[in-house]
């Protein structure tokens, strides 16, 4: 039977639902298989340090999330393509000595979205997060044909960079920085930021710009229904929570870290037994 040591290193992560995730679908696939948290709240170490220990340790990967999925870029040996474009890695291999960088997050978002609301309009969306993972949603949603991208975060400059970092790559008529107002006249919202998070309560926005020819998606999950998304239901938006990304690209990491295809439908249904709400919209 194979075996695999897998971590995920973030601040705040206990309540993830990742052990499980993984851990379930491996059992299915006949493999051994161990998910450890490396809480850097907990740890109290330096992100270096800790990628160095899980190195020593014997990891096979590791999964990363906030707040470390650009910081830790610089402790990387190499990057994948996808990750290097993004200038965000959430999944870390470790093999032949090397440390290489990977993105699963992008294509989680992109297969989250189609899966949950297949026919919405999307020719201008707001992007609320220019972090890690709006990076990668970013990205996803131009390369879903979005035409023209606002982006707003609270911090200017990373606005700025990842605004050039997709134009570079899809064309400068394609993203733009924006306020929060443009979302009054956007046929879409993606919220990547931590707020709505347990550990982060409120609103992201003031919710009087929503308004119910709007979509909204939030890649937050736990809660699943964050105040965010409470308040566009209310309005009448059609809404998407963070579920179904974050069990699709942990499914996509599973096949990085095993060289085995996990059942992404199986993943999904354990998701919606372990929330007791379907991974999808509502």
């Amino acid at each position: 039977m194979s075996s695999f040591l897998i971590g995920l290193i973030g601040s705040g992560i206990g309540p993830s639902l990742s052990p499980a995730l993984h851990e379930r679908e491996a059992d299915r696939l006949g493999l051994r298989y161990v998910y450890r948290l490396l809480d850097l709240d907990v740890l109290r170490l330096p992100l270096g340090e800790v990628l160095a220990a899980a190195r020593i340790a014997g990891f096979d990967g590791l999964n990363i999330t906030h707040p470390a999925k650009q910081a830790i870029i610089p402790y990387l040996d190499e990057l994948e393509p996808e990750a290097a474009a993004l200038g965000a890695v959430n999944t870390v291999l470790f093999e032949d000595g090397k440390t290489i960088g990977h993105n699963t997050d992008a294509a989680g978002f992109a297969h989250s979205l189609s899966r949950g609301l297949p026919d919405v309009a999307m020719d201008k969306v707001v992007l609320l997060g220019a972090g890690g993972a709006g990076a990668a949603v970013g990205h996803a949603l131009l390369s879903l044909g979005t035409a023209r991208l606002g982006v707003h975060d609270v911090d200017l400059t990373r606005s700025a960079e990842l605004v050039d970092a997709l134009q570079r790559r899809f064309g400068a008529e394609r993203a733009v920085m924006c306020t929060p107002n443009a979302v009054q006249t956007a046929d879409g919202l993606v919220h990547a930021t931590p707020t709505g998070m347990a550990a982060h309560p409120g609103l992201p926005i003031d919710e009087s710009l929503l308004h119910d020819e709007l979509w909204v998606a939030d890649i937050v999950y736990r809660p699943l229904e964050t105040a965010l998304l409470a308040a566009a239901r209310a309005r009448g938006c059609r809404v998407l929570h963070g579920g179904g990304m974050v069990v699709l690209q942990a499914a996509e990491s599973m096949r990085l870290f095993t060289g085995i295809e996990p059942d992404a439908a199986r993943m999904l249904a354990h998701f919606e037994e372990m929330e007791g709400e379907p991974a999808h919209a509502a």
